[in-house]
Formats: C-alpha cells, sequence, structure tokens
C-alpha cells in the first residue's frame, strides 16, 4: 500500500466527502469543515462523489485521516433492512455508496476518522447498525434537534459518559451543543458504544472500541464552534494528533520496507 512521505511537522492531510446539490448537479462542501480542519493543522482534501471503489482506494493511498461531515440528505433505509418512513429526507445513492467505500477503506487501512452528523449516521450504518428515520414523529417527547440558525449557538445539553474520549475533552459529564438533525442512531453498530446522550435518551457520540483504533462520531458540529469552543476545538485536535500518529507509523513502515529492499 503506498502512502505520502511524512515530514515531521509537515500537515496530516485529511480527505473530507463533499455533497451533491441536486439542482445544478455540482459537488460542493461547506467552508466551515477545511477551515477547522486547517486551524488544528491538517490539510484538508476534498474527496468527489465517485462511488468507484478504485477512485477511492487511490485517493486515499495519500491520506492521513477521513473526515465525514454533515449532509442535507438521508441514508437510504434500505441499506438498514428498513422501509422508507413518510417523513424520511432526500436520499443521494452516490453520496451513501461514496462514504461507505471511504469507511471501508478506513477500516483496512486502520485510519483515524472523525464522522459528524450525517457521517456518525452512515459509520453506524456501516457496521450494521440503523437509524431513527424522523425524531419528530417517531420518538416520543424529543428535545428541538433542529434549531435553526444561528447554526453555531448550542441549544441543548448532552450527558457524557464516565471514561470516554469525549469525556476526557470536555472535562465535564454536561456539555452543551448546537442541533441539526431529524435523524437519529437506532441500534449501534458493532465495535461502536454510545457515548453521549440528549436529555429525550438520543445518541450524541460514538466511540470505537478497539483500542487500536481511532474512530470518533458526534451527532452536532463541531466545525461551527471550533473558534469559540473548547469541546469543539478539542475534537479537532485529537482528531489530527491520531491521524499525525497515523502517518508517522506509516511513514516508518515505509522507510523500513525500503531498508529491506536495499539490503537485499
Amino acid at each position: 500500500m503506498q502512502h505520502a512521505d511524512y515530514v515531521s511537522g509537515n500537515r496530516p492531510r485529511i480527505g473530507i466527502t463533499m455533497r451533491l446539490e441536486l439542482e445544478s448537479d455540482r459537488f460542493y462542501l461547506s467552508r466551515h469543515y477545511g477551515e477547522a480542519v486547517e486551524a488544528a493543522g491538517g490539510a484538508p482534501v476534498h474527496i468527489s462523489l465517485i462511488p468507484e471503489r478504485d477512485y477511492i482506494s487511490a485517493v486515499m493511498d495519500s491520506l492521513d485521516g477521513i473526515l465525514l461531515p454533515g449532509s442535507d440528505s438521508d441514508v437510504d433505509p434500505l441499506r438498514y433492512g428498513a422501509e422508507p418512513h413518510p417523513k424520511l429526507g432526500t436520499v443521494v445513492s452516490i453520496k451513501d455508496e461514496t462514504d461507505l467505500l471511504v469507511l471501508d477503506e478506513v477500516e483496512k487501512r486502520g485510519m483515524p476518522l472523525f464522522a459528524i452528523c450525517f457521517g456518525m449516521q452512515v459509520l453506524n450504518v456501516s457496521r450494521g447498525g440503523t437509524l431513527i428515520q424522523d425524531i419528530a414523529s417517531q420518538v416520543e417527547n424529543p428535545i428541538k434537534h433542529e434549531q435553526g440558525v444561528p447554526r453555531d449557538r448550542p441549544s441543548h445539553k448532552i450527558r457524557i459518559a464516565d471514561a470516554s474520549l469525549v469525556r476526557k475533552l470536555a472535562g465535564s459529564e454536561i456539555a452543551l451543543v448546537n442541533s441539526h438533525h431529524h435523524q437519529a442512531l437506532g441500534n449501534v453498530g458493532r465495535e461502536l458504544v454510545a457515548t453521549a446522550w440528549a436529555a429525550d435518551g438520543l445518541i450524541e457520540a460514538v466511540e470505537d472500541t478497539r483500542r487500536d483504533r481511532f474512530a470518533l462520531g458526534v451527532q452536532w458540529h463541531p466545525e461551527l464552534g471550533w473558534k469559540d469552543d473548547h469541546l469543539s476545538r478539542s475534537l479537532f485536535n485529537v482528531f489530527l494528533s491520531a491521524s499525525r500518529d497515523f502517518a508517522e507509523r506509516a511513514s516508518s513502515t515505509l522507510d523500513s520496507v525500503r531498508v529491506m529492499q536495499e539490503v537485499s
């Protein structure tokens, strides 16, 4: 497996999957994801929604981490064995397919992953989990999860599990987060554990249970709050730290291979 040479001090390259604007047939992405990655010391790289395994593999050869962003689409419920609910939003098949191919490569490579909102939902589906298709009509006594503008305003509390990464970063059992979603996690997928919840019981964060993997998903949008919010900034910083470690390990492995080739 190829990997870009890594020199200490260089910025880890972070792949971010894009969105598809159906009206204009354009790939696009909110500026906030790239800006948050750059501010944390990374180099953001946009990944086009081209669901071809060879393309995804080739792009990821030069990456050190993956950020799966939010989306204005919903994951196709057929992917987790459910029929479409009447309140299901727009499904963009090439978004689902591309993100799932990226997740396959993340799993193969052990690459650090940070999944936000839709990103956490498609991560859960990729691990065999399910989704609640519409909070307002399927959850009893839900809080408001679609806060509207201003989008960066923290609008509700979350309760965070002891001994979790999110708890360590937050420094408290309670945190305030923004909220922009009408779907949520149902059954949690394999190798994932819920580590934060809203007051209505909906899952707000998941983490990988394996010690040798960095995979973190959050339901809120830390890319909107990283300038002023400690937890948001810390989430990006720890993700970039894991990506930097991954790059260093990959570079060390490549150097060892080169030495062996030279000796032989």
